[in-house]
């Protein structure tokens, strides 16, 4: 009886193992692939670029690189917390209808810590326009 618990215990803790890792491995990519969004191109030329994002809550934008000249229109304010390279973290109060200018800076990502949706337009310039 002994050996056949034995067995059976060498048997089943492996396969408890390899499928607690094969369900983290899995809800850890399924959080990645919701959490992770993808700005919508609506214009994309030499002179500018221009995009729509809608953060839902816990919805992140990695990556952005700010080499660029920004004008921010606020389509549906929200709360988001950018988290710099270095680790620093600056909480942003978005107003609907706020538009910004914002010029170039360290890159960052940028997390929707509200719990309602939040929708930006940006335009990306490759240079300043000059006066008139």
């Amino acid at each position: 009886m002994r050996r056949f618990a034995a067995v059976l215990a060498g048997l089943l803790v492996p396969a408890f193992l390899l499928a607690g890792a094969v369900v983290n491995s899995a809800m850890a990519q399924e959080k990645a692939a919701k959490a992770s969004i993808k700005p919508k191109v609506l214009l994309d030329n030499a002179k500018v670029r221009v995009t729509e994002v809608t953060y839902k809550p816990g919805d992140e934008l990695t990556s952005i690189t700010t080499s660029a000249n920004r004008i921010i229109r606020v389509l549906k304010g929200g709360t988001t917390q950018f988290t710099y390279a270095d680790g620093k973290k600056e909480t942003k109060v978005w107003k609907t209808g706020e538009v910004l200018w914002l010029e170039p800076g360290p890159a960052y990502s940028n997390k929707n810590i509200g719990k309602t949706n939040a929708r930006t337009s940006a335009r990306l310039t490759s240079n300043c326009m000059s006066s008139h």
